[in-house]
């Protein structure tokens, strides 16, 4: 059972018993009131704040792999914006309230398409209708070249190596990637995966046309992460919402706040 659905049960059962007792049992009970109907009574407003903030505003996150280094460490918390890309049913996920469309560059969590029970963070790359391309680490977007800057090379403390480090535009988006030049460019995808036809694969890299309603997405560590170019496209259904901030790392307390 997801947290989402785990929620929205807890929610249902104790306003249940709030609207019971208030409209029935109050009246007919002699004494004290059960533990179940005050412990129910008391925790009922205090899910529904929970429920509605986490639902349809912000909800947090911790990133559990280094996939999106050197913008995301292992061990970050983060926030991220539910409403940004619209109002969704909680549990269903169905957008029900259009507010906007994710951009180029932005850092978006969405569900799994291999399994949607699982949440997923990388960085926004191609749009619907978008020509993707990645070869010999370089990306092109309907035919322009992205535009990158070499700058110092990054130290990874937990594996205590450098690897090259980059300023990637995207749109308006300006951020830093890494890119391991000796790693094969090659990308092959784990499975056959939804409009899978629509993406084709050499020794250099790939190439893919994103279909409508979807999105291409990519970590910001390159050459150490699994995604569009592994398992597909992102559908819109799937989307959760926009990272946008920082705001625990236990090992690293001077990361509170920052993002980009």
């Amino acid at each position: 059972m997801s947290f989402a659905l785990f929620l929205l049960t807890l929610l249902v059962v104790s306003g249940a018993v709030w609207a019971l007792d208030s409209g029935w049992l109050a009246r007919r009970r002699e004494g004290k009131q059960p533990w179940w109907v005050e412990y129910s009574i008391s925790f009922f407003p205090v899910i529904l704040i929970v429920f509605l903030l986490r639902s349809f505003l912000l909800e947090p996150f911790k990133i559990p792999s280094g996939s999106m280094i050197p913008t995301l460490l292992v061990g970050d918390f983060i926030l991220v914006n539910k409403y940004v890309y619209g109002i969704r049913i909680p549990v269903w996920n169905r957008k029900v309230i259009e507010v906007a469309q994710p951009e180029r560059g932005d850092v978006m969590v969405f569900r799994y398409p291999v399994d949607p029970s699982l949440d997923y963070i990388k960085r926004v790359v191609g749009l619907p209708g978008d020509r993707i391309e990645y070869r010999n680490h370089r990306l092109t977007i309907n035919g322009d070249a992205v535009p990158v800057q070499r700058i110092e090379d990054y130290l990874s403390r937990e594996r205590m190596q450098f690897s090259p480090r980059f300023v990637e535009r995207l749109g308006a988006a300006e951020h830093e990637i890494l890119v391991e030049d000796e790693t094969p460019g090659f990308a092959p995808p784990a499975r056959s995966f939804p409009h899978a036809a629509n993406c084709h694969y050499n020794i250099d890299g790939l190439s893919c046309s994103v279909p409508p309603g979807h999105y291409f997405v990519m970590g910001d560590n390159r050459d150490n992460s699994s995604d569009s170019r592994v398992w597909g496209f992102v559908p819109d259904q799937n989307i959760v919402g926009k990272a946008f901030l920082i705001w625990l790392n236990f090992s690293e307390l001077g990361r509170f706040g920052l993002f980009r």
